[in-house]
């Protein structure tokens, strides 16, 4: 299908973009995407786009990814497994160590389609799959180049910003689900889940101010295989989860987008990354965690980022 035409910087080529439906595997389990490309001849350089926490490839993703297209840059999305349209039970699992193969997968796939230049590939990660971007770049020499916007890379930073929403009962209530669920499914049992979003000091994975508003604000009117609640071993794994400390194993160019009021990734541990990355950039904006998603911050993180993947991307072939 073609994508209608969206606004980038001015001093980028503007194509036509088209979007295509994609299926790949990742273990015994199908991941369903899509590919945004520009409408033209030749190859093009490719950014894999991994969401965050409980996100689905139809919430924000495609924003971005059709201003990349428009750019000249290739963009590919999907749905981890046990989300959205792709393959995968339990639903509404968030399980680390499979999404970080699931965005190692898609990289491949990507790779081998027509019209993309494997030599050209960058990943792209928000939010919580910033964290798995980093973790995918570190060492990876066929990364080209990098970006993590609004990023969590440092789970105990992340974990003590959660417990100050929530609440000390509520942060109680929620690690007892958590290990409830972990028994459960040693047993091979069904999860127990817990809520996404909620308000603060309910029993949720994010419970800040803007978590509930703006997580809805960026779901599509229809969110197919959106799971609004998920299992809660989750939680369990969220504090030692700590990408932050491969930043000097990333040797592609790597951009930082960081919301400097970000209440749910706090911002330091990703200023840190820049700074500690070998070829780390640092782009600061005075915005919350959901508010680079629309209106002029959209534009302006887009605009950064594109000039940032076409410098790193294609004008070294030009």
């Amino acid at each position: 299908m073609s994508i209608p035409d969206s606004p980038i910087h001015p001093a980028h080529p503007h194509f036509e973009v088209v979007r295509e439906d994609l299926a790949f595997s990742s273990g015994s389990d199908r991941c369903d995407g899509w590919l945004y490309r520009p409408r033209t001849d030749g190859t093009h350089p490719c950014v894999v786009m991994a969401h965050g926490i409980g996100g689905i490839r139809s919430a924000a993703l495609p924003e971005f990814a059709t201003r990349f297209a428009a750019a000249g840059i290739a963009a590919l999305t999907f749905d981890y497994r046990h989300s959205g349209t792709s393959g995968g039970v339990p639903r509404g699992l968030i399980d680390i160590r499979r999404q970080r193969a699931d965005l190692r997968a898609a990289l491949d796939y990507a790779c081998g389609l027509d019209g993309v230049d494997p030599g050209r590939m960058a990943l792209w990660g928000t939010s919580f799959g910033g964290g798995h971007v980093l973790a995918t770049a570190a060492a990876n020499p066929r990364i080209g180049a990098a970006i993590i916007q609004n990023p969590f890379v440092d789970g105990r930073a992340a974990a003590a910003a959660a417990m100050r929403s929530a609440g000390r009962v509520a942060t109680y209530r929620l690690a007892v689900r958590a290990l409830r669920d972990a028994l459960r499914a040693r047993r091979g049992r069904d999860p127990i889940y817990v809520d996404l979003v909620g308000e603060p000091g309910t029993v949720a994975i994010m419970t800040t101010r803007d978590a509930r508003a703006g997580f809805e604000a960026i779901l599509p009117p229809d969110p197919i295989g959106w799971e609004p609640a998920v299992a809660a071993r989750i939680v369990l794994h969220l504090r030692s989860d700590r990408p932050a400390t491969k930043a000097d194993q990333v040797t592609c160019p790597l951009l930082v987008s960081v919301c400097d009021h970000d209440a749910i990734a706090p911002p330091d541990p990703a200023i840190r990354v820049a700074e500690e990355a070998p070829r780390g950039e640092l782009s600061r904006y005075p915005i919350g965690h959901f508010d680079l998603f629309a209106g002029e911050w959209l534009n302006r993180v887009c605009a950064d980022q594109i000039a940032f993947l076409r410098s790193n991307l294609i004008a070294v072939v030009q």
